[in-house]
């Protein structure tokens, strides 16, 4: 398989992946634009990668550290969304419509880093993997993941 079939298959397997990262860094009318932009990256790095890890933990990296530099870039605040759960599932389901819609709410107010751990964390990431995509050590995920915890009870509670 060449570099052009290779990554066209890459980027069909992971297209949420992609999205999802992007969806947390930009406002909605940018958020091709970050897609575009993780793209980009990903052509221009998929030759040197070296497999010293698994392709997904790749391109989460690739993913963050692209959307990160592009809001560095823009150098502007940004109301972000993530999209932990498909919300139309809970469509006709009011109740937990209002319950995702507060989570959203709540995440939204974290850092960008809290987000990102947060969003592999909920995505059932293993503790390597969330260390080794958001640059932290593996020892420091969990106590990152249970102050998140305790900051989104205390900002439920406010």
């Amino acid at each position: 398989m060449n570099l052009k079939e290779e990554f066209v298959e890459l980027v069909s397997q992971y297209k949420d992946v992609i999205f999802k990262v992007c969806y947390i860094y930009a406002e909605k009318d940018e958020l091709e634009d970050y897609y575009q932009e993780v793209l980009i990256q990903l052509w221009r790095s998929l030759p040197t990668f070296r497999g010293e890890s698994k392709i997904s933990t790749y391109i989460y990296r690739i993913s963050l550290n692209t959307c990160i530099s592009y809001v560095r870039k823009k150098s502007k605040n940004i109301a972000n969304r993530v999209p932990l759960i498909d919300v139309n599932i809970y469509e006709n389901n009011i109740e937990k419509r209002m319950q995702i819609d507060e989570l959203y709410a709540l995440i939204n107010k974290l850092n960008k880093l809290e987000k990102s751990v947060i969003l592999l964390w909920l995505e059932e990431r293993d503790y390597e993997e969330i260390a080794s995509i958001v640059g932290i050590a593996k020892s420091n995920v969990a106590v990152k993941i249970n102050r998140i915890k305790e900051k989104l009870r205390k900002l439920s509670n406010q």
